[in-house]
């Protein structure tokens, strides 16, 4: 075993504890607080699959803004005298059943699929041509005028997080 094996394996064992954490702990901002090393060990995964640009935004986007946001929520409603802030749901055992297919459905279309996806390296060659890294290449499908470009996704995808961020403002305004 590699080190990158390794170190892969202790993210992922730490990446489980921290989401079961985030779904089990009794109090929300404690499960919010889960959240973030949830996002932060993710970021981790995608280093290690040579996805530093990914990494990075996981960072920004998902450990710093939507987590601020979540707090944000938390903080405009009103749990100051509640113990138990995140209660328990009755439907514990049919939430395990349909975790369970869906993990079993997941493993089976990765394992079986001809569409999966292949090493990136072929014969000590990466697919990329030499000089562009991945960073390079998002670029290019985000803003290139001559292929398809990813500038309208991008910007629905914005215009819907400014639509939430509103609407978070308009629910939580105290009349």
């Amino acid at each position: 075993m590699d080190l990158a094996t390794l170190i892969f394996w202790i993210i992922a064992v730490l990446l489980t504890v921290a989401a079961l954490m985030v779904v089990s702990l009794r109090n929300i901002v404690h499960s919010a607080l889960a959240l973030v090393v949830v996002f932060a060990l993710a970021a981790g995964i995608y280093v290690i699959l040579n996805a530093e640009f990914i990494a990075i935004v996981q960072i920004l986007i998902y450990a710093g803004a939507v987590t601020i946001l979540i707090l944000f929520a938390l903080m405009l409603t009103r749990i100051a005298g509640l113990t138990r802030t995140n209660p328990t749901n009755r439907l514990w055992g049919i939430a395990v059943v349909i975790c369970a297919l869906l993990g079993a459905t997941i493993i089976y279309a990765a394992t079986t699929s001809t569409m999966a996806i292949k090493n990136t390296v072929t014969n000590g060659v990466s697919q990329l041509p030499s000089g562009i890294d991945n960073v390079i290449r998002i670029g290019q499908l985000l803003y290139s005028p001559t292929t398809y470009s990813y500038v309208l996704p991008f910007e629905i995808a914005s215009l819907v997080l400014l639509v939430a961020i509103v609407g978070a403002i308009v629910i939580g305004r105290e009349d």
